[in-house]
């Protein structure tokens, strides 16, 4: 028996989707403008439906929009008809997918949303289907060929309805102008939410700050350091940073220098310091390169100018970070 080619194969089936898939443009007209309409206009909830691989479609996109903050649920056209239509009203809107557009399951649902005002949103690729002869915004799908070996087996055809509710929320995102910061609201775990951490989320302020006057001697300086207890003190001068000292730098110059010296003589005059809005994430690689474990933090005015000195908003210290499982 020849030995099978899975590579070949698995190359072919893919090459076929990416062609297939390249034929969506073919939705985007001024019913897919209306849809977007439509969504962001809602009062109520975007509910989206579908059966069997459609209905997994469904799900994926009702919780791509819940991430975004939509509020949206899917509902299963089969427990539908037993009572969980109670759960959709016409303050709502409703997305169904079906690529035929014939699923018998979806009959009793689609007559309930006509019945009841509920506006419609179908995405199927036949034109004469029940489903997009019931909607009020039909989004025809374009006919693909499907990529498994007989050419039956849904692939193509799951690939571009993905694909069009994708596009969808992409075009809500850029309606409601949604930002990086609104995400993190909604993703405030996991490597997504420390992904989208910015320095002043996890910076120590206020009376954290081990602020040490320039006019301090060494003994007042190891004092304040001790007390906040974080390694380092940063000296002022007229509420502006003029530069760092580490508990290090004072027990090295402590054999040379008297108890009296001002900090200003061990304190280095360059410190790094980085803008509240940065990422924590870049904050941290900065760290790690400079072989450092503080930055003191500064607006972000004062960092795009690369001021010599600024007020300091707080510090930044690598335990905070690794708090949050960054490493």
């Amino acid at each position: 028996m020849a030995k099978i080619n899975f590579i070949k194969i698995a190359k072919k089936s893919a090459s076929i989707q990416i062609r297939e898939l390249k034929k969506i443009n073919k939705t985007f007209n001024q019913n897919f403008v209306k849809s977007v309409e439509a969504i962001h206009k809602t009062k109520g909830k975007v509910v989206c439906s579908g059966v069997g691989k459609s209905g997994l479609i469904a799900r994926k996109v009702s919780a791509s929009l819940s991430s975004v903050g939509i509020s949206s649920f899917f509902l299963d056209p089969n427990s539908a008809i037993h009572g969980d239509l109670g759960q959709i009203d016409k303050r709502d809107i409703l997305i169904v997918f079906s690529y035929s557009g014939n699923t018998s399951e979806l009959t009793s649902l689609l007559k309930y949303a006509n019945r009841f005002g509920i506006k419609v949103i179908g995405i199927a690729s036949e034109k004469d289907s029940i489903l997009i002869k019931a909607s009020d915004i039909p989004l025809m799908l374009p006919k693909v060929k499907e990529a498994d070996p007989i050419g039956m087996v849904p692939s193509s055809s799951t690939s571009i309805t993905l694909l069009l509710g994708d596009c969808l929320m992409s075009a809500l995102l850029t309606k409601q102008k949604f930002t990086k910061e609104r995400f993190k609201v909604y993703h405030p775990g996991g490597n997504l939410g420390r992904a989208l951490l910015l320095v002043k989320d996890v910076m120590l302020t206020g009376n954290k700050i081990p602020i040490i006057n320039f006019s301090n001697n060494i003994v007042s300086a190891v004092k304040i350091i001790s007390k906040k207890n974080l390694g380092i003190g940063i000296v002022v001068k007229n509420k502006k940073v003029i530069g760092i000292v580490t508990d290090g730098d004072i027990r090295r110059g402590a054999r040379n220098y008297s108890k009296k010296t001002k900090i200003t003589t061990l304190m280095s005059k360059k410190p790094f310091y980085i803008g509240e809005s940065v990422s924590a994430a870049r904050a941290l690689s900065i760290m790690n390169d400079k072989k450092i474990t503080s930055l003191i933090v500064s607006s972000d005015l004062d960092y795009e100018k690369k001021k010599a000195m600024f007020k300091p908003k707080g510090i930044l210290h690598i335990h905070s970070l690794l708090k949050y499982g960054m490493r």
